[in-house]
């Protein structure tokens, strides 16, 4: 028996969560050759992490090489656009978010259409977001860094993941939400967002639960010691 593409990509994307499909998926002629995911953040973050375990366990299940690409610029649009123009023989698959597929289509003229161009395959996740302060901040929770910052908010850093992320619209909210003002450093993902974080660049910013776990990996020899404190 043989499934339509689309059919076959849906069950190939759930292989992860359900190995029974793995049957289904090696009967197929499809993939006859690599595919490649293309993410449009760095290496490190949320969405590169969860895109390599679906590929680890694609090649597992597809008896094929899977290929990772990031491709970062533009809050992910970049890499967006660039599936957009490949062929749509199910080869060059996209990993998206609410960023790259809904906001940026209002923040940027893009050259693709983000509702018409593309067909969603699978959900794979859901991240929680958390409110970061470097060390030297002295806030333990939430309403102390909001004190904090309406006593310094003309000289306090807030790092992003870019305009239009999860972490520039968290720190817009945010900003809204207490009346304060603050200076947004943009970065290509969540990943430079904590390491800048963590080597005092900046005073605040938001991460994914996902990017903080893996960040303990990221940390020079000097700076296991300090703690990295969730508002």
């Amino acid at each position: 028996m043989k499934l339509p593409r689309r059919q076959f990509l849906q069950l190939a994307a759930g292989a992860a969560a359900l190995p029974a499909l793995s049957r289904i998926a090696r009967a197929q002629t499809y993939p006859a050759r690599p595919i490649t995911i293309v993410i449009g953040y760095a290496a490190g973050g949320p969405t590169d992490m969860r895109v390599r375990i679906l590929a680890q366990h694609m090649r597992a299940t597809l008896g094929q090489s899977v290929i990772v690409e990031n491709m970062t610029g533009a809050s992910g649009s970049l890499a967006i656009a660039r599936v957009g123009r490949a062929a749509p023989d199910g080869y060059t698959l996209s990993s998206g978010d609410w960023g790259t597929h809904v906001v940026n289509g209002a923040v940027y003229t893009l050259q693709h259409d983000l509702l018409s161009d593309f067909e969603p395959i699978a959900l794979l996740s859901s991240t929680p977001l958390l409110v970061l302060a470097r060390n030297a901040v002295p806030a333990m929770e939430l309403m102390e860094l909001i004190t904090w910052l309406k006593a310094n908010s003309a000289k306090t850093s807030f790092g992003t993941s870019g305009p239009g992320s999860p972490s520039h619209a968290g720190g817009l909210l945010l900003q809204k939400l207490t009346g304060t003002q603050v200076q947004y450093v943009p970065y290509r993902g969540g990943a430079q967002v904590l390491q800048a974080l963590i080597a005092s660049q900046i005073d605040v910013g938001f991460g994914a639960l996902s990017t903080k776990a893996r960040s303990r990996h990221m940390r020079s020899p000097a700076m296991r010691g300090r703690p990295r404190r969730p508002i």
